[in-house]
């Protein structure tokens, strides 16, 4: 039953045991003051999509506040808070919350999955023969009585389950709307539906699969300011091109092409997107061309491109 306090002091020691470099905490720990100071840039921010870029911007810029640490007081310092890249590895911390109590009204959650002390995968349980909606709908609840702020604005992802039954979908923020259209359930490569509960938590709520949802796919869509989360199918099909890609041997004369066929309204442009910057990323390749076969296609993906592609 940990308070949004408590998280907050998880957090702190969390940026701290990341951060201790000379150039950036030393030996001094975080202030609530200097939380604080994190807090309201989270405040400011206030959309899952503005905030989508914080958590994945790598590093956060404090003042420094504690009189201790006198090489840096009154100092700007950049302090670490997540890599995507660094998926099990590195400086990556995964934590489980269970039943945390949320601010202003007592409420209590069910589990929270957090990255390095950032609460980012909001889970919703009912137990069997309770349907999936009704979980579903005590996030909306939560969300129109406010819990989803402060700390908790962090939450890029909801997940509604049952036993038998889950669904996944962006937190809309306090902006958006719940779309029940864009509640998804988790499928396997070949696209058979996964349901059941356990192979639920060891697939789309494993670490590797939890860190790559929130690092690598999420898109943040400026056009109508809305997170958004890809299908199973969307994934594996960006993972399998960026694969492809890396494991390419460009001066073989042996490279092979490969499509993607599907209906209208299905996200191959997000899809085709999120391929390239997933090459560009990586290093594999210097450019990623994008060929049309009209002028309005084109002008169209340029501007779902500019959209979600953020800087």
């Amino acid at each position: 039953y940990p308070t949004e306090r408590d998280l907050l002091r998880n957090w702190a020691e969390i940026l701290f045991d990341n951060n201790r470099g000379i150039d950036r905490l030393g030996d001094y720990p975080l202030t609530e003051g200097e939380m604080q100071q994190i807090i309201e840039q989270i405040v400011e921010l206030r959309t899952p999509l503005k905030l989508n870029g914080f958590i994945n911007g790598k590093t956060v810029s404090i003042k420094r506040d504690n009189p201790d640490d006198q090489a840096h007081f009154g100092k700007e310092i950049s302090l670490k808070i997540y890599d995507r890249r660094e998926i099990a590895a590195g400086q990556s911390r995964y934590q489980i919350v269970e039943q945390p109590i949320f601010p202003s009204n007592d409420r209590r959650g069910d589990l929270i999955l957090l990255i390095n002390g950032m609460p980012v995968i909001h889970i919703e349980l009912k137990r069997s023969g309770i349907p999936v909606s009704q979980a579903c709908n005590q996030i909306e609840k939560y969300a129109h009585e406010g819990v989803f702020t402060g700390l908790f604005s962090l939450i890029q992802v909801f997940v509604a389950m049952n036993p038998d039954e889950t669904v996944y979908f962006a937190n809309p923020g306090p902006d958006g709307t719940f779309n029940p259209d864009y509640y998804f359930h988790w499928a396997d490569f070949n696209n058979e539906p996964i349901n059941d509960w356990k192979t639920i938590a060891s697939s789309l709520l494993s670490i590797p699969m939890a860190h790559q949802l929130i690092g690598f796919y999420t898109v943040a869509d400026d056009s109508d300011g809305i997170l958004k989360v890809m299908r199973s199918y969307q994934y594996y099909a960006a993972n399998a091109i960026s694969d492809v890609v890396a494991k390419t041997k460009w001066d073989s004369g042996k490279q092979r092409g490969g499509y993607i066929w599907h209906t209208t309204g299905s996200g191959k442009t997000m899809t085709s997107f999120k391929s390239a910057q997933l090459i560009a990323n990586s290093n594999d390749a210097d450019k990623v061309i994008f060929l049309t076969d009209r002028i309005e296609l084109g002008t169209q993906s340029l501007k779902e491109y500019r959209a979600f592609a953020d800087e």
